[in-house]
């Protein structure tokens, strides 16, 4: 830690504490995530989950940025570098009076569906998906603490209060850790209630608490969702039936669109709950997918000019509705040399012939020049008819044949009643 400046405490969590530091190399800002554990050796540190998941995850635009990671044998404290950001959604929304613009919570949401898409598709789940976990510089959103991480390749049964009781799915309260990557996505929903609310969707005391508050929002769910739950569980449960107060009437700024993707997000069964991939699928980020096309064009475009700088043009396929032979023809007429026949008919340009030419290579001399006139001041000069030189037997003959040949009318033939 030589290398780096400390300035201020930014946050403290249970496993660590999160310091504002600068680099005396570059005079940046980094964030230094400083580990209360002490490591007896650099496997130890390499092993550790979340070093291993930020390598593998990084870089990502919605991925928090790892710079370094500062192991000190003698005293065993390690210290992770990255990105510094401005805060997390729970210091942006806390104190609040008024919600935030809705296109501004559907950028932030799109770009967290990003963040996890791209981690379960590495094969990784988060599991401790909270407004502090969060975090937000600008427009852009990261996400990071990958503490609790697991691959979604492991076997089950993981460890059972795992994630923050607020944001806790109901596979992971009612089972005795049988749960999967769809956990995020229930934490992702209540945190998209959260953003657009303000407040916690199903702030539970206790873990007996939250399961009744989750049933007083969406109510209680079918007895063959909660037998899938039963099976993993040693002691049975049977909740009384509510119907649900329902969310519309909670979050009355936010669009139908915007509704049903959280109705998705928060899905009791875990089978049914709509993944990453799917959720930015969603009708309800259309306009962001839309600009997100235009600018990878953009961006595709800018690396097709610079790779071919300094080489020759690249012709592509005309998108007007000229042919394709048209197309053609005007290459050829543009540039000759790059076409060794054309695909269609087109008119040759007049020769200019300014002497007589020999062929002194293979003369041939059963056959007469046909250029019989002498040609002064590069005029072109007048062809003269071939003669046959030698005997030709057949050719009288054909005379013979050509005069005797009479010309021949063929009656008409008249039509009656449409027949012949």
């Amino acid at each position: 830690m030589n290398k780096y400046k400390l300035i201020g405490k930014i946050g403290e969590g249970t496993f660590s504490d999160v310091l504002k530091t600068q680099s005396l190399r570059d005079g940046n800002f980094y964030a230094c995530k400083q580990m209360k554990q002490h490591f007896e050796s650099i496997e130890q540190v390499n092993n550790l989950r979340e070093i291993q998941a930020l390598r593998r995850l990084n870089p990502h635009p919605n991925i928090l940025m790892l710079h370094e990671v500062v192991f000190d044998k003698k005293s065993g404290s390690l210290a992770l570098i990255c990105e510094l950001m401005d805060m997390n959604i729970y210091e942006l929304i806390k104190g609040r009076k008024k919600p935030l613009p809705e296109k501004r919570t559907m950028s932030y949401m799109y770009q967290l569906c990003k963040s996890l898409d791209h981690m379960h598709r590495n094969g990784i789940f988060h599991r401790d998906v909270k407004p502090e976990n969060i975090l937000i510089k600008q427009d852009t959103l990261k996400l990071g603490d990958f503490g609790s991480c697991r691959s979604v390749y492991s076997k089950q049964p993981y460890t059972e209060y795992i994630s923050t009781r607020w944001y806790r799915a109901p596979e992971c309260l009612l089972t005795d850790g049988y749960y999967s990557y769809k956990m995020d996505m229930w934490s992702a929903g209540c945190v998209f209630y959260e953003i657009t609310s303000l407040h916690p969707l199903f702030p539970g005391s206790n873990e007996l608490d939250q399961i009744s508050k989750i049933h007083d929002i969406i109510g209680t769910p079918a007895k063959k969702i909660l037998n899938k739950f039963k099976q993993s569980r040693a002691m049975s449960f049977h909740f009384p039936f509510k119907k649900g107060t329902g969310i519309p009437s909670l979050v009355p700024n936010l669009s139908p669109k915007g509704l049903t993707l959280m109705y998705a997000m928060i899905e009791y069964d875990p089978d049914e709950r709509i993944t990453a991939r799917q959720a930015l699928h969603h009708p309800y980020f259309r306009e962001l997918r839309t600009a997100d096309k235009k600018a990878l064009t953009i961006q595709r475009k800018v690396r097709l000019i610079e790779n071919t700088e300094g080489q020759e043009p690249i012709h592509l396929w005309p998108t007007s509705k000229e042919s394709k032979g048209q197309h053609f023809l005007r290459q050829a007429q543009e540039n000759p040399k790059r076409h060794h026949g054309p695909s269609c008919v087109i008119e040759l340009p007049k020769l200019n012939v300014c002497g007589v030419t020999k062929l002194t290579s293979y003369p041939s001399p059963t056959f007469r020049s046909v250029f019989t006139t002498p040609v002064t001041h590069c005029e072109v000069p007048v062809l003269q008819p071939i003669k046959y030189i030698g005997t030709n037997c057949k050719s009288e003959k054909q005379k013979e044949l050509k005069t005797s040949l009479k010309q021949c009318h063929l009656p008409t033939i008249e039509r009656r009643d449409g027949r012949f």
